[in-house]
């Protein structure tokens, strides 16, 4: 499995989106985090703006749909296997772009799936979502 990009990282402890990185990191999964603030989640740092990421598997989307916009051709361009759409961050707009462009988009909470060991085999539900 390639690395999963946590968009919309923060490093206060009580964001859910520190709490991903955090657990991808407990769990062994290469994560790169970035972020609006610079900082650290653990020992992974909070990288801001839109840097080159190569053999990005999943992107967890922390970030309301409001904000992803400016990541519309940043995320397609990236061309992730899967975008997992974060409860709060679903976008009907982001949703099509990433369909049309062969990005699987599962709509879930990615701590559940962490937990529940479904984050690696959740490919072979063509509608997993909780």
């Amino acid at each position: 499995m390639g690395k999963t990009l946590v968009l919309g990282a923060s490093p206060k402890p009580h964001r859910f989106s520190y709490k991903a990185v955090a657990e991808l990191s407990m769990h062994n999964y290469p994560v790169v985090a970035i972020g609006y603030r610079e900082g650290r989640i653990l020992d992974i740092p909070i990288i801001k703006g839109k840097p080159n990421i190569d053999d990005v598997d999943t992107i967890a989307l922390y970030l309301g749909p409001a904000r992803q916009l400016e990541y519309f051709d940043y995320i397609i361009q990236l061309n992730p296997n899967r975008i997992i759409f974060n409860p709060g961050t679903e976008n009907p707009e982001l949703k099509s772009l990433a369909q049309n462009a062969g990005i699987r988009v599962v709509e879930s909470c990615m701590l559940i799936m962490l937990q529940t060991g479904s984050y690696e085999n959740d490919y072979d539900d063509e509608n997993y979502s909780f």
